[in-house]
């Protein structure tokens, strides 16, 4: 992060509180849910203030009341270079929408073999919800594994609609 700075807010969700994390420029560099697998929390010297995370408490709101199918934030994460391209191809998956782990792999020109490697990248996405990868599930249309809980991703899906939805297909 910029200068070692982060700032912090947590904010109500129908998901249960959620951490916010930004850097002194306001991007968001995090969304954790509690009990979130590798979610953040606060840190000594995170100095909190809900100014930076207005909009993006407001856009989330708007797509909890299922009146947002597209964050407009500016985000920033840190990863591997492969990292960036799985979270880059999470961007792409629509609203309502589903994407397989072998989907992705093929997006970012991955071999078959990688599959693994892009469900731990997948896994490792410091921003839940704004980074939908709620929309990635298993080939066989099993709702495999999200690091805010399986409960979450039913939760998220439902929301968008897309429970039912085959792999890479629009439910609406």
């Amino acid at each position: 992060m910029t200068d070692g700075l982060t700032y912090w807010t947590s904010v109500a969700s129908p998901l249960g509180p959620l951490l916010l994390t930004a850097d002194p420029d306001g991007a968001l560099t995090s969304l954790s849910v509690p009990g979130q697998k590798g979610g953040r929390t606060v840190q000594d010297g995170w100095l909190r203030d809900p100014g930076p995370f207005r909009s993006v408490e407001e856009q989330l709101d708007a797509y909890f009341a299922a009146d947002l199918k597209e964050f407009r934030l500016p985000l920033r994460s840190e990863g591997t270079a492969f990292r960036e391209r799985v979270w880059a191809a999470l961007d792409s998956v629509p609203y309502g929408a589903t994407t397989t782990y072998g989907e992705v792999a093929a997006r970012i020109g991955a071999s078959r073999m990688a599959v693994r490697a892009v469900g731990g990248a997948i896994g490792a996405n410091p921003l839940l919800i704004v980074r939908p990868c709620h929309r990635v599930i298993g080939a066989d249309g099993s709702l495999t594994g999200y690091a805010g809980g399986l409960d979450r991703k039913v939760r998220l899906l439902t929301l968008e609609g897309a429970l039912g939805a085959f792999p890479g297909e629009s439910s609406s």
